[in-house]
């Protein structure tokens, strides 16, 4: 046991490690933010999404080096099977569609794993601050919002319809 794990500290797995730590500690606020709301993802999804495309980009350096193309490849990969995860936590409910923030949060945080995999931690720090200030400070404005067109009269009700 000793053996193999001062094995993997030569194969320099401690920068590795590093940034799936970060990874998963910049999307852990907006899990607990989904898992708060009671959404279809949460706690432990978005974390796992975070780690999982910082491990695919890690892998990717690792197997690919510099090749522009090939990382190129790798990043549409992510962003296209993000999508698909998200596309499964959208569900139409009579008229109303419910799970569009929390599609377009797995989406940021597969962004957040990312930027960690590429280096870019600037990037997926600001990610992160702009997904969870988006979900907690926005989500009393769209209760508002909904407040004020459910007050309103209906379209031609009270207005002076005027053809000019």
């Amino acid at each position: 046991m000793l053996d193999m794990l001062i094995a993997m500290l030569r194969a320099d797995v401690l920068p590795h490690l590093t940034a799936l730590a970060i990874a998963y500690a910049l999307a852990l606020p907006i899990g607990w933010d989904r898992e708060q709301e009671d959404r279809s993802a949460g706690l432990r999804t978005f974390p796992l999404v975070a780690i999982a495309c910082c491990g695919f980009v890690q892998a990717a350096e690792m197997r690919y080096g510099a090749h522009p193309d090939a990382m190129g490849k790798i990043v549409e990969g992510l962003i296209t099977g993000i999508g698909f995860i998200g596309g499964g936590a959208i569900l139409k409910q009579g008229a109303s569609v419910k799970g569009t923030a929390t599609a377009a949060s797995l989406w940021a945080t597969g962004a957040i794993g990312t930027a960690v995999g590429l280096g870019a931690y600037g990037v997926a720090t600001m990610i992160a601050v702009f997904t969870v200030v988006t979900l907690k400070w926005l989500t009393p404005l769209k209760a508002e919002a909904r407040e004020h067109d459910a007050q309103a009269p209906p379209e031609g009700v009270g207005t002076r319809n005027v053809q000019r």
